[in-house]
C-alpha cells in the first residue's frame, strides 16, 4: 500500500508563525497511558495554563469514570446495592449516554455493562501488589457472569440524570471513555482560545488547523506491529482517529490467542481474524465507540454495518500465523476521503 493523503491541504501557506502566537508542546502520563498536546496559541496564553486545563480534563475523566479508582464515580456505582438509584455528573452521563444509544444501534455489539466479563478474563483492574491472572473460564461460571450484563438492565431517568444500579451491574468505558477525554482536551484547547492544535491520548487522536509551517497535522494511521505494509497519512483538520487491535492486550493458551475486545453477545474474546479497525470521525469519543463496535462484529458484519451508516473505516485483517500477511479493506466513506 502506498501513502496517501486523506485530507489535502496547501503546502503554500507560510512556513513562520502567525503574529501574536506561541507554540507549544506537553505530555505527561494519566488513565494509565501516555498523553500529547501540540498547540498554536495567542501569546498571553502560557504553557502552564495549558497543562492545567489538559490535567483538570484528564482528572475529570478519571474521577468519573475509572474502574481503576476505587472511588471515582464509576466504581462507587458498580459497588452500590440493587434497587439504589445515582445522580450522575455531567461527563459520566455524557459517556453513558452515547454508550447506550452505541449499544441500540449495534444491537448489542457494543455494551457498557460488560465489565464483569472484561474483569473475568483478566483484563479488568487489578489490585496494587497482585499479579494479573487469566485463564479460561469454565462454561458454568461464564454464563453466570454473563447474567450480571446487559445494558437493558440500566434503567437511565434522563430528566434527572440519574442511574439506577439493577444489582450486581457493573459499568466499564474502556471502550469509550479514552476518546471522550481527547474530546474533552480539545475543548478545553479550544476556550483557550487555541487556534491549532493535535491531542493524543494512548493512540487516540483529535486536530485542527495547521502547524506552523502551514502542514497539517500528518498522523500515520496505526497498524499492526508485525504489518510490513507502507503506513497511510492523514491530515487531521476537524477530525478525530480511533484505533482497536488485537494485537494491545492479549493472552494464549494452547496456541490461540485471546484478545481483550469481548464480544458481549457471546461473553468470550473475539474470534476472527481483524486485526485492526481505524475509525475517522468529528467527535473522538464516537470514533473509540465505533472501532469496538467493529471489532466486534468482525469484517463482514463491520464493513456492513459501517457502509449503512457512512462511517469511515479501515479494516485490516490476517496476521494471526505471526507472519506479515495482510489485507486491508476500506469504507466508501474513507475512499471518499482519499479523492
Amino acid at each position: 500500500m502506498s501513502n496517501r493523503v486523506l485530507i489535502p491541504l496547501s503546502m503554500d501557506a507560510p512556513p513562520t508563525l502567525p503574529p501574536g502566537v506561541t507554540e507549544h508542546h506537553l505530555a505527561g502520563a494519566a488513565m494509565g497511558t501516555s498523553w500529547r498536546v501540540h498547540a498554536l496559541a495567542p501569546k498571553g496564553v502560557r504553557s502552564d495554563a495549558i497543562e492545567a486545563a489538559v490535567q483538570v480534563q484528564l482528572a475529570r475523566v478519571i474521577r468519573e469514570m475509572s474502574t481503576w479508582e476505587p472511588d471515582s464515580h464509576l466504581s462507587r456505582f458498580n459497588r452500590a446495592t440493587a434497587g439504589s438509584w445515582h445522580a450522575l455528573p455531567d461527563a459520566f452521563y455524557t459517556v453513558l449516554d452515547a454508550a447506550l444509544a452505541m449499544a441500540v444501534d449495534s444491537d448489542g455489539a457494543f455494551d457498557p455493562s460488560i465489565g464483569p466479563l472484561v474483569n473475568l478474563w483478566g483484563f479488568g483492574p487489578v489490585a496494587e501488589g497482585e499479579d494479573r491472572v487469566r485463564s479460561l473460564p469454565e462454561a458454568a461460571e461464564l454464563e453466570q457472569v454473563r447474567a450480571r450484563c446487559g445494558w437493558q438492565r440500566l434503567g437511565l431517568d434522563r430528566a434527572t440524570r440519574s442511574l439506577l444500579q439493577p444489582g450486581g451491574a457493573y459499568l466499564d468505558f474502556s471502550g469509550i471513555a479514552k476518546g471522550y477525554a481527547v474530546d474533552l482536551v480539545a475543548q478545553a484547547l479550544r476556550e483557550l482560545a487555541c487556534v491549532s492544535w493535535l491531542v493524543e491520548i494512548g493512540g487516540e487522536l483529535s486536530g485542527l488547523g495547521v502547524k506552523p509551517d502551514g502542514q497539517p497535522w500528518w498522523v500515520a494511521l496505526e497498524r499492526p506491529p508485525q504489518d510490513d505494509g507502507e503506513g497511510m497519512l492523514v491530515a487531521l483538520h476537524g477530525l478525530a482517529i480511533a484505533t482497536s487491535g488485537d494485537y494491545r492486550h492479549y493472552f494464549e493458551q494452547d496456541g490461540r490467542r485471546y484478545a481483550h475486545t469481548i464480544d458481549p453477545r457471546s461473553g468470550r474474546p473475539v474470534a476472527h481474524d481483524l486485526a485492526s479497525v481505524t475509525v475517522l470521525h468529528p467527535q473522538c469519543m464516537v470514533a473509540d465507540a465505533l472501532a469496538t463496535v467493529l471489532t466486534v462484529l468482525g469484517e463482514e458484519q463491520g464493513m456492513a454495518f459501517a457502509r449503512s451508516r457512512n462511517i469511515a473505516a479501515l479494516f485490516i485483517c490476517g496476521g494471526a500465523d505471526g507472519a506479515a500477511h495482510f489485507r486491508e479493506s476500506m469504507t466508501p466513506a474513507m475512499a471518499a476521503m482519499l479523492e
